[in-house]
């Protein structure tokens, strides 16, 4: 049982529901409006059949490859399911399941679409039926493991052995992967030790390496690709700051003294598990989010960077985690860390690879954290070397490549740091 927070209405799990349903609304109707005002509404289907055929490793744009009225189909399409899992199953909205949500929202513009999302969710089904568990307890797993969805698109369109030969296979490796992501995303975060808030990113790092050096000895090579829009859209600007006002609205109506009360979410430490919304309250988790997305896409445009689809995935993960262990206190030194080194060996701010990196890199706040600023700062030093190099390990298809250079991060520094302590 969650709690009861001063000040704040008790606004009941429908409305939680009707907020996340209304963001793929919100995408759909934003995706027909672009069409109809781009006088081509055809192209918005064509586009997204070119997203769901696009092979989607890292770094696979659909911004890029399908055209803004697609990708927000994409989206729209990507939240309904989703929205309608958690409804069917009757899920309670807490800080992990608005965590992951808002991240399924992010990497829908950037390697996630409605197909190669579905074999994983269908493994992860048979796991349970398997176990004999319920599904619904499995469901938060899952919406994070689609990390590994590249390998179901890559494989369905590689050509190794046929359209259709391929599409099984790629099918049979998605449901493999959501048979086995479960049981190995428990025993990996005792790796990290609950520091490095992408657990199952750092666990679909580990299944892609196996998976990736399988198919390479199969001739099928599997290299990162860089297909990203290089320019702004203003829609997709607006939109975004739309969701963020929104968000913000959003905290105040449930709680008038939001603001007043946010000091009491900087206390936490950020560790898995922290959840905003059974400590502080849905009011002012919902401030939080807004805040760190706000002063996310502005850091962005005033680098002179741009918010494309691997950008935006940032964000959003960015938002979605302000329910789920960060806050500013605990994302600035990590942040500043990234920064420091890209700054050091002359790479430019205002790249998309640079700024997903900031963005990505605060998944190690848990750090910053329990162990303070100067401890954070060199933590995402060390995340911004590893970042840089890990990725040709599982060849992209792991979306959440910062999750797994974050658990490796926090893997080694941690107990260097507690030996210090003891000693």
């Amino acid at each position: 049982m969650r709690r009861q927070i001063v000040n704040e209405k008790d606004i009941g799990r429908v409305f939680k529901i009707d907020i996340l349903f209304a963001v793929p609304i919100f995408f759909l109707i934003m995706s027909i409006g672009y069409g109809i005002y781009s006088k081509d509404l055809m192209s918005m289907f064509t586009g997204l059949y070119d997203i769901v055929s696009s092979p989607t490793i890292l770094i696979t744009d659909f911004l890029k490859v399908g055209g803004v009225s697609s990708s927000l189909l994409n989206v729209a399409l990507v939240g309904f399911l989703n929205v309608y899992i958690m409804n069917k199953y009757k899920l309670r909205i807490n800080g992990v399941l608005i965590a992951g949500f808002f991240t399924v929202i992010g990497f829908s513009f950037f390697g996630k679409n409605i197909y190669n999302i579905l074999p994983i969710y269908l493994g992860g089904y048979l796991y349970t039926r398997y176990q004999k568990i319920h599904f619904k307890d499995i469901i938060i797993v899952l919406m994070f493991a689609t990390a590994l969805a590249p390998l179901i698109s890559e494989i369905s369109f590689s050509g190794i052995l046929g359209p259709v030969a391929d599409i099984f296979l790629a099918i049979l490796g998605g449901v493999f992967i959501g048979f086995v992501i479960v049981p190995l995303s428990s025993h990996m975060i005792k790796f990290h030790d609950g520091y490095n808030l992408y657990n199952i990113g750092f666990t679909a790092g580990i299944i892609g390496t196996v998976l990736t050096s399988i198919l390479r000895t199969f001739g099928v090579v599997v290299e990162p690709v860089y297909v990203v829009s290089e320019s702004n859209h203003l829609i997709i600007i607006i939109m975004a700051f739309i969701i963020l006002g929104a968000l913000m609205a959003l905290g105040l109506y449930i709680n008038k003294r939001a603001i007043l009360d946010y000091r009491k979410i900087l206390k936490y430490k950020g560790r898995l598990i922290t959840d905003f919304t059974h400590l502080v309250g849905y009011g002012v988790t919902f401030v939080n989010m807004s805040i760190l997305g706000l002063i996310s896409i502005t850091y962005v445009l005033l680098v002179g960077g741009v918010v494309n689809g691997p950008v935006l995935a940032g964000i959003f993960t960015v938002v979605g985690f302000g329910a789920f262990g960060k806050h500013v206190r605990n994302v600035f030194p990590i942040t500043l860390g990234v920064i420091t080194v890209a700054l050091l060996f002359g790479f430019e701010l205002s790249s998309t690879g640079v700024i997903i990196s900031i963005l990505f890199s605060t998944t190690l706040a848990p750090i910053a954290g329990t162990y303070g600023p100067v401890v954070g700062f060199f933590a995402g030093m060390l995340h911004m070397f590893l970042v840089q190099n890990v990725g040709i390990i599982h060849g992209g298809i792991n979306l959440y490549n910062n999750g797994f250079a974050g658990g490796l991060v926090a893997g080694v520094l941690i107990p260097i740091i507690d030996a210090f302590e003891k000693e």
